[in-house]
């Protein structure tokens, strides 16, 4: 009579399995925690185009945030699904759509970043057509609002290249017979705010008129975009420590998924094996 196959540990093949419950449910774990994470940016993207009932806040992005947020939620939360269901019934079908996409978004990632540095200047014209439309929409809504005056104050800037700018906007604009009362003006947001107890709201008034070196008394003169150059250049490890924690939960899901992938195909081949020497036990 044929001796029945020994496991790799000395237990009957019966009793033994390839597949670890370690990688299997830290699979899963992994990929229940992005899966919660997935709802809630859904749900967040829903909530906020509910809410904002005005189609032009920030008019100057190619795409609403709210829309993105629930397109990469839905994505995010398709993918992680197949990684959850893949890893507890031990699916390769699931587990194999699982990897591929991260794969994918892996290497759409890389080619971004490595076209965004190629062409870094293509992307800084771009950023720059990006603020000024957002300088022609700023008093259109409150939220773009917060968010231009937020970016100037903490860069210490005033409008897209220089703070005559935001002539752009019909409200700040310089030309004659304009009836605003901020007409060549600039938002408070551009001035030079020193320790007085009393803030002067109004000091932004007809900064458009002085030249660069009179109206720098008061504002600050220097655009955004180079500003915010700057700040990139003096803090590319940090946006590199952001890319890296942004992709190592990624390698990580690839590296266990494709693990147990090969572990259910060893299993499969065992069983694969007993069914035969049962049906063959002289084979």
């Amino acid at each position: 009579m044929g001796q029945r196959r020994r496991a790799p540990d000395g237990r009957d093949d019966e009793e033994f399995t390839f597949v670890s419950p370690v990688v299997k449910y830290l699979l899963f774990i992994f990929n229940f925690l992005f899966w919660i994470i997935a709802l809630v940016m859904v749900a967040i993207g829903v909530y906020a185009r509910i809410m904002k009932h005005a189609e032009t806040a920030l008019a100057f992005l190619t795409v609403d945030p709210a829309v993105m947020l629930m397109v990469v939620g839905i994505l995010m939360f398709l993918i992680t699904f197949c990684g959850c269901v893949g890893s507890l019934r031990e699916n390769i079908c699931l587990l194999q759509t699982f990897c591929v996409c991260l794969t994918i978004i892996f290497m759409l990632q890389l080619t971004a970043g490595i076209l965004g540095f190629i062409f870094s200047d293509k992307a800084r014209s771009k950023v720059t057509a990006m603020l000024n439309k957002a300088v022609t929409h700023y008093r259109d809504d409150l939220d773009l609002q917060n968010l231009i005056d937020f970016g100037q104050v903490e860069f210490n800037c005033c409008g897209g290249v220089t703070y005559t700018d935001w002539s752009r906007n019909i409200y700040f604009n310089c030309e004659e017979g304009n009836p605003s009362r901020e007409s060549c003006s600039v938002p408070f947001s551009c001035c030079i705010v020193t320790k007085e107890k009393v803030i002067n709201t109004m000091c932004g008034q007809g900064m458009q008129k002085l030249e660069y070196l009179e109206a720098g008394e008061f504002i600050h003169t220097n655009g955004c975009i180079d500003k915010l150059v700057d700040w990139i250049h003096s803090n590319l490890f940090i946006l590199g420590g952001i890319a890296m924690g942004l992709a190592i939960p990624q390698l990580v899901g690839m590296f266990l998924s494709q693990i147990l992938i090969n572990q259910i195909k060893d299993q499969i081949e065992l069983q694969k094996y007993n069914q035969k020497h049962r049906s063959d036990p002289w084979g």
